[in-house]
């Protein structure tokens, strides 16, 4: 098969693989679209000392399973959790699987990735998904899912104050989420790109920096996707407001824990989400993803859409891999 790999950082290249076996208890997923997210263009940097095939963000159609008992799913257009736990620990039997020590997580740890005409999953971990729902929106669910995760995380009350520091693919979902909570959504970003995009999904959007005049907030989600992120965010939120964390970095930068300590801050790390409450805003259309896709290139062009997504102000950018 055909798969985009990270040989070393900064060094990409479209290779020949060898297709991937199904293991007990998984299927065999024919990908036809991928999404590229910051944490794949920071593994491509060498964060985590990264080789191999990226990406974790899929649309699929299920071509072969393992066990005879999940033929049904064989021609299900899919997409899927990325984690996946040893099933054996005690975080897994906690229903923690994300969190398993074990663990492998698909394009990011020990587990090739959907930047490839195949992948591998557990059958467990696969979502059907409607025909109505098109394969440049489906392909959204998981970074949708970890937008919705903060919902899980914290208790949104209306009209609380939020700033979401970053406008960019991540920023403008979890801005939609907590607006569609309640929440009064100030998102904060670099490019006027989008800050348009933001305003037109009914977003208050302001200039980053120099724009943010109306802090302190409530709560401050970050996704800079910076090292310098987490400071940023920091100085924005009240006394015993909360930070959310959502950016993963390959560079670490220092930082300077005092005001959290005597302004009494709540920081919480943000990851990964649960499927269901991101499908069912992608078939309801609550969730507005279409303006958020700056463009669609071939998986032999995998160099050039890193580069694309790379770009400041840039959008989602999507590979398309079937034919």
């Amino acid at each position: 098969m055909r798969a985009l790999a990270v040989e070393g950082p900064g060094r990409l290249a479209v290779v020949d693989r060898p297709s991937p076996e199904p293991g007990p208890g998984e299927a065999l997923v024919d990908v036809r679209m991928a999404g590229i997210c910051g944490t794949d263009l920071h593994l491509a940097r060498g964060y985590m000392g990264f080789h191999g095939i990226p990406g974790h963000e899929f649309v699929g159609t299920v071509t072969g399973v393992s066990a005879p008992a999940d033929r049904v799913l064989i021609g299900a257009r899919v997409v899927g959790e990325i984690n996946l736990g040893c099933q054996d620990c005690q975080r897994c039997a906690e229903g923690m699987g994300r969190h398993c020590p074990r663990r492998r997580v698909l394009g990011i740890l020990n587990k090739d990735g959907a930047f490839a005409q195949q992948l591998t999953l557990p059958v467990s971990n696969l979502h059907a998904l409607p025909d109505s729902l098109p394969d440049e929106e489906a392909v959204f669910a998981e970074p949708l899912a970890a937008a919705f995760e903060v919902l899980d995380q914290l208790a949104i009350d209306h009209g609380d104050r939020v700033l979401v520091l970053g406008g960019g693919r991540l920023g403008l979902l979890v801005g939609q989420v907590l607006a569609g909570a309640g929440a009064s959504v100030t998102v904060a970003g670099r490019s006027e790109t989008s800050l348009a995009v933001a305003r037109s999904l009914g977003l208050t959007a302001v200039a980053a920096p120099d724009g943010i005049t109306a802090s302190p907030f409530d709560i401050v989600v970050e996704t800079t996707g910076s090292p310098e992120g987490l400071d940023q965010a920091v100085a924005r939120v009240r006394p015993r407001g909360t930070v959310v964390l959502k950016s993963t970095c390959a560079t670490s930068s220092p930082f300077h824990s005092s005001r959290a300590v005597v302004d009494e801050i709540t920081i919480v790390g943000s990851r990964c989400g649960r499927m269901e409450p991101a499908l069912a805003a992608l078939r309801s259309g609550s969730i507005a993803v279409k303006s958020l896709v700056r463009d669609v290139l071939s998986l032999e062009e995998g160099a050039e859409a890193f580069r694309r997504a790379g770009l400041p102000g840039a959008l989602k950018v999507l590979l398309k891999v079937a034919p």
